[in-house]
């Protein structure tokens, strides 16, 4: 009889063990999966490049230009406007300028690769001498980026007409200064280098030219 109570007290501890285990693992797999959530909220895709409002009620407010293609985490809507979040920037831009992606982007991953490539462009700005010493890395940058026959243009240090602001920062590094105006719908850009002019239309490159001393 004490046998078989005490097989019986050792089945219970053992099941007992088995489901304090699997309760465990259960919560751990709820945290994994809520902390992926977290990385992956609702977003959307540029489909052209689109101006950042601080408030919808007044379209002079334009924060910045978002580039086409960028990924932007999406905290509300309404008929006419997205209100998103990009680069930390809060803000509205027009719904009809970004498509909602079925798969939700990582925006955090995202971020990360951005700062990366940010601070590689901003290396070789400040640094010329590196730059000529690592043509493949900065090649490599601009490939993985826009493609091999752009990358090609781009590590030559063209410019043409209808680049956007991001392709001329690629190319040339930051400008010395920059005069923007808002006019309606339209915003206006003039990009002072050492000795020429840039003149941008909503984020276009549109003409160039030397400045007269």
């Amino acid at each position: 009889m004490k046998k078989i109570i005490l097989i019986s007290v050792c089945i219970i501890l053992v099941l007992y063990a088995q489901a304090q285990a699997n309760k465990t693992e259960l919560l751990q797999n709820l945290e994994q999966n809520q902390t992926a959530n977290q990385n992956r909220k609702l977003t959307a895709t540029l489909k052209s490049s689109s101006r950042l409002f601080s408030t919808k009620d007044d379209l002079t407010t334009v924060k910045l230009i978002v580039p086409s293609g960028s990924h932007v985490e999406i905290l509300g809507s309404d008929s006419t406007y997205f209100h998103v979040l990009f680069e930390e920037n809060e803000g509205y831009i027009f719904r009809h300028h970004a498509v909602i992606d079925n798969t939700p982007f990582d925006i955090t991953k995202s971020n990360q690769n951005q700062n990366q490539n940010q601070n590689l462009t901003q290396q070789k700005t400040k640094n010329p001498q590196a730059s000529q010493n690592e043509p493949m890395s900065r090649f490599a940058y601009l490939e993985n980026k826009y493609g091999s026959n752009m990358a090609a243009r781009l590590n030559a240090g063209k410019i043409w007409k209808g680049m956007n602001s991001e392709m001329v920062k690629d190319s040339w590094g930051s400008a010395e200064s920059i005069n923007r105006t808002i006019s309606g719908n339209i915003i206006k850009e003039e990009w002072i280098f050492k000795s020429t002019w840039l003149y941008f239309e909503n984020n276009t490159l549109i003409d160039w030219g030397p400045i007269q001393k």
